[in-house]
């Protein structure tokens, strides 16, 4: 082989030598977790991540103590997660790929969207669906070590149930009120009879495609442009005398899944379905005995777990290296 050869084999093994060194430079250790490390490059994607779903990002990237604050929030939010994980291989616990799958598909099916729909929710955020499964992975796995280090430990006693029954009393006390799905075509203040028309008309339509069996939700998602759009319509219960006069009286007069007519009133045009109706009057313990039990439970566990958690940090070997 020729020495001009051996020089240019040379240069290309000293090259990548240096592209690979500067790589471990920028790609330095931040922090140590046991026997597991959490490099820059993962922390950083964990911050983007974090600063993609808060409003107005472009107003906080700018303030660097706001972003100091929150990668110092995220690194522990990491080690955090990194203990949980550890825990979980301990106690023989596995989140497989099938039961991501499975919680994503139950989650959109309550919700009502269609896989399509969210894969483009997504996608306008900028979050990578693999991203966003690694999170519901992360939440399964949280769950299951919450279940076997804390959940199975924990009692709930009669007089327990009581006094928050007691404490709670006014959350009870039903009073009338449905659950809402709406579709809101809004007109203008300044609208012209004929776009207030057209509005009606576009209203109308899409009461035809209800009736002809479209998913309420999902004509929600696409043309409602009122609160919870996104949710499929769906306001949640409210109670009377809180909405317009003319919807009001609509929403408590309709069967449980019946679908209202055009609705107009002073901000455009409404289209409802009343998903479930709750009347008035007290509820008995008896009857909520099982939700105040697992409210109980909850609110004991959040707090079992944040000592579970911290008692994880103070025995582990955690170094921070983040400067």
């Amino acid at each position: 082989m020729r020495a001009g050869k051996w020089g240019i084999i040379i240069a290309m093994i000293l090259y990548m030598f240096s592209i690979s060194t500067v790589a471990a430079v920028v790609d330095r250790i931040v922090a140590v977790v046991n026997n597991d490390i959490i490099t820059l490059s993962e922390l950083n994607k964990t911050l983007e991540s974090f600063m993609k779903r808060i409003e107005n990002p472009q107003n906080v990237q700018e303030n660097e103590e706001f972003v100091n604050k929150a990668r110092t929030v995220a690194l522990n939010s990491m080690i955090n997660n990194m203990l949980i994980n550890q825990a979980a291989i301990k106690l023989g616990i596995v989140v497989n790929e099938k039961d991501v799958d499975q919680a994503l598909t139950n989650m959109l099916d309550e919700k009502k969207i269609s896989m399509d729909q969210f894969r483009k929710m997504l996608s306008e955020r900028d979050i990578a669906m693999d991203d966003y499964k690694e999170e519901i992975r992360m939440q399964i796995v949280k769950m299951r070590v919450i279940g076997k280090e804390i959940r199975s430990k924990i009692g709930v006693s009669e007089e327990e149930i009581g006094e928050y029954y007691a404490k709670h009393r006014s959350e009870y006390e039903g009073r009338e009120s449905v659950r809402i799905l709406q579709i809101l075509i809004i007109v203008p203040e300044d609208a012209t009879d004929e776009t207030r028309e057209t509005l009606r008309k576009n209203a109308e339509e899409i009461l035809e495609r209800l009736k002809g069996g479209e998913s309420f939700a999902q004509l929600a998602m696409q043309y409602s442009q009122g609160p919870a759009a996104q949710a499929g319509g769906d306001l949640g219960f409210i109670e009377k005398g809180i909405m317009f006069p003319e919807v009001d009286t609509e929403a408590f007069r309709l069967k449980v899944d019946e679908i209202s007519g055009v609705i107009a009133s002073p901000v455009g045009f409404h289209i409802i379905k009343i998903a479930d109706k709750r009347g008035a009057g007290m509820k008995p313990l008896e009857a909520v005995r099982d939700e105040i039990k697992e409210s109980i439970a909850n609110e004991k566990a959040q707090k079992k777990f944040e000592e579970w958690i911290g008692e994880q940090r103070e025995k582990s070997l955690i170094e921070i290296r983040l400067e």
